[in-house]
């Protein structure tokens, strides 16, 4: 079957927003050049802060273009093309495809912030332009996912973008820090029955890397909140955080377990399957809080830190509590 032609959409709808984006950078250089020292900055404070913002520029650019290779081999190549068209999937997947929206908005926006802070940029300019670029990335995907025939356009999934990099921005804006900090974990998930691995090969991939992006029944996406900022006095560790997230269970199928081909034959029914979805409850640490004097490993904890740690986890789901030892 062919592919959705990614390469035929991609420049209408990169290129553009790429222009965009290095018009932002370009126009906002001054400001960069300016706010790192209260005085004026020496030549070769000017020339690095250039040199660095060169640099952020292409690897927002480059970065992206690679990323987007990658997600048409993953995604994209084995889906037919249509014209755009917009429907409503918001009853699919119970969810965690808004929920994977979201995240990813917020953690493309971070991970610019990060870069951004890195080149030298006065604070609110960087917080605006990484939260832009989150919502940028994700709509060109949405747009993309609009010209292929199995899916379209979904405003459910233009809306969590915008959620994703709108949580990003207004805590920058009003706290200046990321109190409520979005996560996400995955496990490859083992099925044991051929019949529930041969299905999920087929919609979720067999790669690790498909497995990583697709299957949602070994994600789980969190909301880490750090104890020491709601509890100042209580002297807890200021690395210590409470997360709760949220999964699934036996999503065999967008609606449902049973699928059919275009002839209307059933050719897959896992209706036995109680499809349900999953609460957890369990501690965190937060990377930002470790001690470094070093600029690219506290930069570099700052990006890692969108990933749960492991660790013990209390389990609700189809009417049961479970204990995990250790749950990622």
């Amino acid at each position: 079957m062919p592919g959705c032609n990614f390469i035929k959409i991609l420049p209408s709808v990169f290129l553009p927003v790429a222009g965009a984006l290095s018009f932002l950078i370009l126009f906002f250089q001054p400001a960069v050049n300016a706010q790192t020292t209260p005085s004026v900055p020496s030549m070769s404070d000017s020339m690095r802060l250039k040199s660095r913002t060169r640099l952020i520029s292409a690897v927002h650019i480059g970065g992206y273009g690679i990323a987007m290779g990658g997600l048409y081999q993953a995604w994209y190549k084995d889906y037919e093309k249509s014209a755009f068209h917009s429907f409503n999937d918001w009853g699919e997947w119970r969810q965690m495809d808004k929920f994977g929206h979201v995240f990813s908005a917020y953690a493309e926006g971070k991970a610019s912030l990060e870069l951004w802070k890195w080149a030298g940029m006065e604070h609110q300019k960087a917080v605006w332009i990484a939260g832009l670029s989150g919502v940028a990335y994700q709509t060109i995907i949405e747009t993309l996912d609009g010209f292929c025939e199995d899916w379209g356009w979904s405003w459910g999934d233009f809306g969590a973008n915008i959620a994703g990099s709108g949580l990003l921005v207004s805590q920058e804006l009003l706290w200046g820090k990321q109190i409520i900090q979005p996560k996400f974990s995955f496990r490859r998930k083992q099925y044991g029955d051929p019949v529930l691995e041969n299905r999920s090969d087929s919609i979720f991939g067999k790669s690790s890397a498909e497995r990583w992006l697709k299957d949602y029944n070994g994600q789980t996406y969190w909301v880490s909140v750090n104890l020491k900022t709601l509890f100042p006095e209580s002297g807890l560790p200021a690395w210590i955080q409470l997360s709760a997230g949220t999964g699934v269970e036996n999503i065999y199928g967008a609606r449902s377990n049973i699928a059919y081909d275009k002839n209307g034959n059933k050719i897959f029914d896992a209706a036995y399957a109680p499809r349900y979805r999953q609460w957890y409850l369990a501690p965190d640490i937060d990377l930002t809080k470790i001690p470094t004097r070093k600029a690219g490993v506290r930069m570099l904890l700052n990006m890692l830190n969108i990933f749960k740690f492991p660790a013990p986890a209390v389990e609700y789901g189809n009417g049961r509590f479970k204990l995990h030892w250790l749950y990622f």
